[in-house]
C-alpha cells in the first residue's frame, strides 16, 4: 500500500452525544490533516471538543459521522484486534489523567506497549529505560506510580507515548503537572520526535506551548478555525476565532 501523505486525516467529523433536546455536538464538521514532520497545536475553551478530537484521532472513540484515517487506514473499518494493533504500533497517546498502571513499575509501564506488540521483554525494557532516560527518570524505573510525584508520573506517561517507532503522537495537556523547565524539555522532545518524521497533535491552553507547533487550530463549540501558521501570540489566535 502506498504511504499516505498524511499520518492523520479527519474528514468532516462529527461526534454527537445524547438525543433530542439533550443532544450535545462535541465536534461538528471538523476536518484536520497532519503530515509527517508536522506538529499541530489545538487550543480552545473548556468543552470545545479538544479531548474528543484526540480520542477520535487515537481510535479510542468513533465518530457519529465522517471518517478518521491513520496512515491511510480508516479506523472505522478496522476490527477491534486490528485497531488495537494500530494503536500499539503507530499511536502514542499522553492522556490527561495519565492512565499509568499502579501494579507495574515505571519501566514496566513504558515497556508494556512494546511487549504487547511482540517485542522480547529484554528489548522492550531496554527501549523503555532509554525513553525514561530522555525524561531524566532512568533511576526511577523500578518505582511504582504511587512512589512518584505527579510531575514524575507525567514524564513516565510521556515516555510511554514516545517509546518505539510511533508515527502519530497525541498529547493532551502533557505539561500540566510539570514545572516550566521540565515542561520545556518535554516539548523539546516532542518537537524532536516530530522533526524526525512523526506527526504530532498537542492539546494545550498555553500560547507559549502552542508556539512550538507548526500550525495552531482553535476549537470553539466543536467547530474549528485553522490559523495560517505558527502562533505568534495568544491575542493573534483569539482574534482569528469567530
Amino acid at each position: 500500500m502506498t504511504a499516505a501523505a498524511e499520518v492523520l486525516d479527519l474528514r468532516d467529523v462529527y461526534r454527537t452525544h445524547g438525543t433530542g433536546a439533550a443532544t450535545v455536538h462535541a465536534l461538528a464538521g471538523v476536518s484536520l490533516a497532519v503530515r509527517p514532520g508536522e506538529l499541530v497545536a489545538v487550543m480552545g475553551p473548556s468543552g470545545s471538543g479538544k479531548s474528543t478530537l484526540l480520542n477520535l484521532a487515537g481510535g479510542l472513540d468513533s465518530p457519529s459521522a465522517g471518517r478518521v484515517l491513520v496512515e491511510g487506514r480508516e479506523l472505522g473499518t478496522l476490527s477491534r484486534r486490528a485497531l488495537a494493533q494500530l494503536r500499539r504500533r503507530s499511536v502514542g497517546y499522553v492522556f490527561q489523567d495519565l492512565n499509568l498502571l499502579g501494579s507495574l513499575t515505571a519501566g514496566e509501564n513504558v515497556a508494556l506497549p512494546l511487549e504487547l506488540d511482540g517485542h522480547r521483554v529484554r528489548r522492550a525494557r531496554a527501549l523503555a529505560l532509554a525513553a525514561l532516560d530522555e525524561m531524566g527518570l532512568a533511576e526511577l524505573a523500578p518505582r511504582f506510580p504511587d512512589e512518584l510525584s505527579g510531575g514524575q508520573q507525567q514524564r513516565v506517561a510521556i515516555a510511554r507515548a514516545l517509546v518505539g517507532e510511533r508515527r502519530l503522537v497525541l498529547a493532551d495537556e502533557p505539561t500540566g503537572a510539570l514545572d516550566s523547565q521540565t515542561g520545556e524539555a518535554v516539548l523539546r522532545l516532542l518537537r524532536a520526535r516530530v522533526d524526525a518524521g512523526a506527526a504530532g497533535v498537542l492539546v494545550t491552553h498555553e500560547a507559549r506551548h502552542a508556539a512550538w507547533a507548526d500550525r495552531v487550530v482553535f476549537l470553539r463549540d466543536g467547530r474549528m478555525v485553522d490559523t495560517a501558521g505558527p502562533l505568534g501570540s495568544a491575542e493573534q489566535l483569539l482574534e482569528a476565532a469567530p
